[in-house]
């Protein structure tokens, strides 16, 4: 077992001074990304880095990558994750995977340890989605996916396009996107689920992440006075929807065994009002599964559903798919990697699927990444109430410090 530790009061009180930028009354932030308030998490993370020794670098996507030098000139070990939150987001999601690779520099400066390679921990820029859609679209530009024009032409709910917001705030870099030359990369962060804590387990060590698939569904029906107007006369939007909600559901329990999810993340009828049968109806519709050909089959099985539905109901459809992130297996070597750490430290740990999209499924394809995960208490993430422990916090820290010491030296 490797006696070189991370402080993890440190790690802690630092969580505890970035939680206050964008607090929330119920403790937890909204520091949706590139506003005021990122920027001001944002600048203070780089004091942080500065007085730790890094160098700070900038991309066109606002992406920070805070560098410690190696004694060798060769491509570093990164590690990182984002800042930007949910509106009614926790202190955890994200900013812990920062703040770690933060604090993995800090102790290796506190005990004097240079490394082969340089190590570099990056902030993702617009992880969340929440201002911009869509998700992880900064370390989707770096990774290629997104062509780095039509990032920055998003616009938020007011108009205002990434490009714009990040000339705002001062975070328009001048370094190319893609250009930072990483060996490795390893992003530590809250499972956001409830498996490690259910079963007793310390430590997640993820060996990929659950294909997924946005929609935007719209249902139009006839808008109709609710006194006058039979029930079997109705072209009711809103009713067509919850039976395909219903039905989806169904089909994702059948499934869940093999990592099928259905969410209908949010639902709008347009123009209601209390007295009128809803004549347009608009909803999210998120499909995940661990394997390519079950999506694909969950996605056949859905539209099938709508179809049916629409039919029987007489409104008519509209079905975009907005997002299609495929099923992903991590590096096998950077998997072992975190294996080893794992194994040495004498934590219990469970070998899991994620099933959220981080910056890692990006990453991954264009560098040899793998993830580590810590319990998220009662599974609560996306949510103020989301908490991970001190103990639990400095315990993925440290398999942090391991794997990044042991590859950095590689």
């Amino acid at each position: 077992m490797n006696n070189l530790t991370i402080n993890q009061s440190r790690l802690w009180d630092s969580l505890t001074e970035m939680a206050k930028i964008g607090a929330t009354e119920k403790g937890g932030c909204c520091r949706l990304a590139l506003t005021d308030i990122d920027k001001q998490g944002r600048d203070l993370f780089i004091e942080w880095c500065i007085e730790a020794g890094c160098s700070i670098h900038i991309d066109k996507m606002g992406n920070i990558f805070a560098r410690r030098e190696g004694f060798e000139h060769v491509s570093a070990i990164g590690t990182g994750s984002h800042l930007d939150t949910q509106p009614t987001g926790g202190k955890f999601d994200g900013i812990y995977g920062c703040l770690a690779g933060l604090e993995v520099i800090r102790s290796l400066n506190e005990q004097n340890i240079t490394t082969r390679r340089p190590i570099e921990v990056s902030v993702w820029t617009n992880e969340e989605g929440s201002r911009f859609a869509p998700a992880m679209v900064s370390s989707g530009v770096y990774s290629g996916k997104f062509d780095l024009e039509y990032a920055h032409q998003q616009v938020d709910s007011d108009g205002i396009s990434i490009a714009e917001a990040l000339h705002a705030i001062g975070y328009m870099g001048d370094e190319e996107v893609g250009q930072r030359d990483l060996h490795k990369f390893f992003e530590l962060h809250i499972e956001q689920g409830p498996v490690l804590e259910q079963e007793h387990k310390q430590v997640g060590i993820v060996t990929g992440v659950l294909g997924m698939r946005w929609y935007d569904v719209t249902f139009t029906g006839t808008a109709a006075h609710a006194g006058p107007t039979p029930m079997s006369y109705r072209k009711d939007a809103l009713y067509a929807a919850t039976q395909v909600f219903n039905e989806l559901y169904q089909i994702a329990e059948r499934e869940e065994a093999n990592g099928a999810r259905c969410t209908v993340g949010e639902l709008a009828i347009i123009k209601g009002s209390r007295n009128v049968i809803p004549g347009d109806v608009t909803f999210t519709l998120d499909l995940r599964h661990a394997e390519l050909a079950g999506l694909s089959d969950l996605e056949a099985q859905a539209k099938q559903v709508i179809n049916n539905v629409a039919e029987c109901t007489g409104v008519e459809i509209q079905m975009d798919n907005i997002w299609d992130s495929p099923p992903l297996a991590f590096n096998a070597d950077c998997v072992n990697a975190v294996n080893y750490a794992v194994e040495n430290s004498g934590l219990t740990y469970q070998r899991l699927v994620s099933g959220a999209g981080h910056d890692a499924v990006n990453i991954a394809s264009v560098v040899p990444t793998s993830m580590i995960f810590i319990p998220s208490i009662g599974g609560i993430s996306h949510n103020e109430a989301e908490y991970s422990s001190p103990d639990q916090v400095g315990d993925g820290c440290q398999i942090l410090f391991d794997v990044i010491l042991n590859e950095a030296n590689k």
